[in-house]
């Protein structure tokens, strides 16, 4: 009877550990990569470029807007998580909120950026780290004119597997608790960025999961 209870027991116990093992296997590959048409990005890094249509930075009471951003990002999977690299950012036609301040310069410093992926809530989020961005405005009359205005931090973003875009907004700021300042203040970043590959796999859909 001893012997049938420690065999019962034993099975238990396997049992128990066979599930544990099965949800750390699980939890293990849960972590993010790039994929392209369904496959897992492999060997060597991929070159992604995008544009966006009227990005807005918005210092307390200034808004930044530029009618076109164009960026480029090295991405790559390593240990089962995808990261990145934001290596160039440029900025065109930007105007601000106030008529008396005009945009003289506006350009991403310290380049490149350092960005991984991440899930918040079964969503997946490209974060970027290392943020800085330089504004230098204009205008006899502006407040800010003549003031070089340092944006930096951290900036997380919603990526949308089915458009193939990421965007910067309150909500994906605050899922990814990231955070962007200027001038010892919390900015908010508002943008939608397309994605594209321009390696072997150019053309193919760019997923994350």
């Amino acid at each position: 009877m001893l012997r049938r209870r420690e065999a019962k027991a034993f099975a238990l116990v396997f049992s128990v550990a066979l599930m544990l093992g099965s949800a750390l296997s699980a939890s293990a590959s849960a972590s993010p990569v790039w994929k392209f048409n369904g496959s897992e990005l492999t060997g060597k890094k991929e070159t992604i470029v995008g544009d966006a249509t009227l990005n807005s930075l918005t210092i307390p009471s200034l808004t930044t807007t530029c009618k076109k951003m164009h960026y480029e990002m090295n991405i790559s999977n390593s240990a089962g998580t995808g990261n990145g690299e934001f290596s160039a950012l440029s900025f065109a036609t930007c105007f601000t909120s106030d008529p008396e301040c005009t945009v003289k310069t506006i350009g991403a410093e310290k380049l490149p950026w350092a960005a991984h992926l991440a899930t918040v809530s079964s969503s997946p989020y490209i974060v970027l780290e290392g943020v800085k961005i330089g504004i230098v405005y204009g205008g006899a009359t502006c407040a800010l004119g003549g003031v070089l205005i340092t944006v930096t931090g951290s900036a997380g973003a919603l990526y949308d597997n089915t458009s193939e875009t990421f965007s910067f907004n309150a909500a994906s700021f605050k899922a990814t608790k990231t955070s962007l300042k200027a001038l010892a203040s919390p900015i908010e970043w508002q943008g939608v960025f397309t994605m594209e590959a321009t390696g072997i796999h150019h053309g193919e859909a760019l997923t994350i999961s």
